[in-house]
C-alpha cells in the first residue's frame, strides 16, 4: 500500500468514525426533540428549542459532509466548535457534586480530544476518496 493510499484511507476511516458519532446523535435529537429542548433548558441555556435545532443540523448536516466529503474542512471545523462549546455547558464537571464529577469529567475531555480529531481533519482535509478531491 502506497503512503498516499494509506494517508486516503486514513482520512475515510477518520470521516466515517466521526458520522458513526454524530449522525446518531443528530436522528436522537430529532426523533427525540421535546426530551433534546428539555435537556437545554435544565442546564439553563436560553431559547431550549432553538439550540435542540441547531445542534440537530450541526450534527445531521456536519455528519453527512463529512460522509461525502463534501465542505470537508469547514463541516469539521463546525462540528469542532460545537463540540467544544457543548462541552463547555453539557459536561461541566467542575459544577457537579463530587460523586458525578468522575463521569462528567471523563465525558469533557472526551469531548476534547473529539474536537481534536475535528481539527486534524480540518488541517489534512478529506483526502482524494471525497467528493471534495473530484472538485478540486
Amino acid at each position: 500500500m502506497t503512503k498516499t493510499s494509506l494517508l486516503n484511507s486514513f482520512n475515510l476511516a477518520s470521516r466515517l468514525l466521526f458520522v458513526a458519532l454524530f449522525l446518531p446523535a443528530g436522528i436522537g435529537k430529532l426523533t427525540g426533540f421535546a426530551g433534546t429542548v428539555g435537556y437545554i433548558s435544565s442546564v439553563g441555556l436560553p431559547l431550549p428549542a432553538v439550540g435542540a435545532a441547531l445542534a440537530l443540523i450541526v450534527e445531521i448536516v456536519g455528519s453527512l459532509a463529512l460522509l461525502a466529503g463534501f465542505g470537508t474542512r469547514f463541516a469539521a471545523l463546525v462540528l469542532a466548535v460545537f463540540t467544544l462549546v457543548a462541552s463547555f455547558f453539557f459536561h461541566a464537571f467542575w459544577a457537579v457534586p463530587a460523586d458525578q464529577a468522575f463521569v462528567t469529567q471523563l465525558l469533557f475531555f472526551k469531548n476534547i480530544a473529539v474536537a481534536g480529531g475535528l481539527l486534524a481533519l480540518v488541517a489534512s482535509g478529506a483526502g482524494s476518496w471525497s467528493l471534495d478531491a473530484r472538485r478540486a
